[in-house]
């Protein structure tokens, strides 16, 4: 990116701000404007171009931006227009050297001195707009209240990287994205299930390759649906988390796991606010979004009894419209497919069911999972998976248990005993309410 071309938003900006100081009872639509060809060729260019962004919105970026790419610009007017409304409305540092833009301020400069303007001005400042809804432009008061007209503008720094350092970086977990990252140094040799349930595993990454050419190649975006769709049902354990870890590491693409206690809320409205922050943020991304133990949010509906139930069904109804038009992958894990809303499984591209390991896939988890290090000569495992019914998370947890045992012993053979490792076994049993014999 050239550096002048990105001066020359700043220098636009200035000239719409001037403009405004000299005529406060103008229409904002004769401000001085951008032309096509000033957002040719550089990142902030065809994100406004991308955007669509109007005037209006052009203008509240470029404020958010001053913070950190030139927070003299808005001094430098004072020093030559100082006595004007703009800078009252200004938030200021320490010493009152700096001005910073503020929603008022950006009031002012959309609606001038005519009050019913600036209160029109108000709609770019709720969540249905794209700078808010996508992130781009947030506040800076600890509770990113949008209606405190005196806070302080600014760009939220993922969109900082991916706007003007064209360079995305991902967004950490926070209340505005109730979601993290999650990764796997496994590969699909790792993931134990029947061969069927792994072809259909890949045939989801098989998606990534194909759905461009379905889409666009052969025009059919116009009778199907974006995106793909997927539940994964069984047991804790049996590798759902696993599974949606591994698509993303063989498809390139981020699996962010959204954090669904986070999500729900017991006030009337914020769950679909939020997941309609998380969807927006996420849209046109490339992500895969793995809502795990989804039964919290995508579960049934319920018949209407009070005002809370007809909430309840709405979040239910809001979310089914939210994932159908979801350009990416959605996963969504369940323990039980009965627990979700049947208008949800109805839409799934496939439903699959992680099956407890059998006895031979328990033998293959204990044989090629077992650090090479420890000595288990005495020890039976053909019997040990034929005996205990595991989970592939419950043999992890044993095999993680029994070596930390055995290094504490500091033998000089890593030697592992029956009786310690059926110790670790029934650790696990009666984790589970099991009985263990």
């Amino acid at each position: 990116m050239r550096s002048e071309q990105l001066q020359q938003l700043f220098t636009h900006l200035e000239e719409v701000i001037v403009w405004r100081i000299d005529n406060p009872s103008e229409d904002f639509n004769t401000a001085p404007k951008l032309s096509a060809g000033d957002l040719e060729g550089f990142s902030p260019g065809r994100f406004i171009s991308d955007k669509e962004l109007t005037d209006q919105e052009v203008v509240i970026f470029l404020m958010a931006l001053l913070p950190r790419l030139d927070a003299s610009l808005l001094r430098r007017i004072h020093l030559q227009k100082p006595n004007t409304e703009l800078f009252d409305l200004c938030a200021t540092n320490e010493n009152g050297r700096l001005f910073y833009p503020t929603i008022e301020a950006a009031q002012y400069i959309l609606g001038g001195d005519n009050i019913l303007k600036r209160l029109r001005a108000l709609q770019y400042f709720n969540d249905s707009n794209v700078l808010l809804r996508e992130n781009v432009v947030v506040f800076s008061d600890k509770n990113n209240e949008p209606t405190a007209l005196s806070t302080n503008l600014n760009i939220s720094q993922e969109a900082f990287d991916r706007i003007i350092l064209d360079s995305e970086m991902l967004p950490k977990m926070s209340d505005r994205f109730p979601a993290e990252q999650i990764f796997t140094r496994r590969s699909w040799n790792d993931l134990i299930l029947p061969e069927s349930i792994l072809t259909e595993l890949q045939s989801i990454e098989a998606w990534y390759t194909s759905s461009q050419v379905l889409m666009k190649d052969w025009d059919m975006q116009k009778t199907l649906k974006p995106g793909y769709r997927v539940l994964f049902f069984g047991e804790p354990g049996t590798g759902k988390t696993l599974a949606a870890s591994l698509l993303g590491k063989y498809t390139n693409r981020p699996v962010f796991r959204v954090d669904v206690s986070m999500v729900v809320s017991k006030y009337i409205g914020e769950t679909e606010k939020k997941l309609a922050r998380l969807f927006d943020m996420a849209e046109n991304k490339d992500w895969i979004l793995f809502f795990d133990e989804a039964d919290a949010i995508f579960g049934k509906r319920t018949n209407v009894r009070d005002a809370h139930d007809k909430y309840a069904n709405q979040e239910v109804s809001y979310l089914l419209q939210r994932i159908e038009t979801f350009s990416g992958l959605i996963i969504l894990a369940s323990n039980y497919k009965n627990n979700m809303d049947k208008a949800f499984t109805r839409r799934f591209h496939m439903c699959l069911r992680f099956p407890s390991p059998k006895q031979t896939e328990r033998l293959r988890m204990w044989q090629e999972n077992l650090p090479k290090q420890l000595l288990i000569d005495d020890i039976n495992l053909e019997e040990i998976a034929g005996r205990y019914e595991l989970t592939g998370a419950n043999i992890m947890n044993i095999i993680q248990d029994v070596s930390l045992k055995t290094i504490a012993m500091n033998a000089s053979e890593y030697r592992v005993n029956r009786q310690l490792l059926l110790e670790c076994i029934k650790k696990e049993y009666v984790k589970e309410d099991r009985v263990f014999s």
